[in-house]
């Protein structure tokens, strides 16, 4: 038998998902400026595209925080 569906924390649960991205986000730029002259070009892209599809999670985890609170699952 399935579990009843309970959404009554995904506010919650989307909110900690943006901390943690943006604080990985925050680190893996603090890295990039750190040792910008001992990074291979293909390393510094490929953390640049790593940044970027976090930023568009970020973006997307807010919306979908917008979408619950106006839906009630808050």
């Amino acid at each position: 038998m399935p579990k009843p569906d309970d959404r009554s924390d995904n506010v919650e649960k989307l909110q900690e998902m943006v901390q943690n991205t943006i604080d990985n986000l925050e680190e893996s730029e603090s890295y990039l400026d750190e040792h910008a002259d001992e990074i291979a070009p293909q390393e510094r892209e490929a953390i640049s595209e790593n940044n970027e599809n976090r930023r568009q999670s970020i973006e997307g985890f807010r919306s979908e925080i917008r979408d619950e609170a106006q839906s009630g699952g808050e």
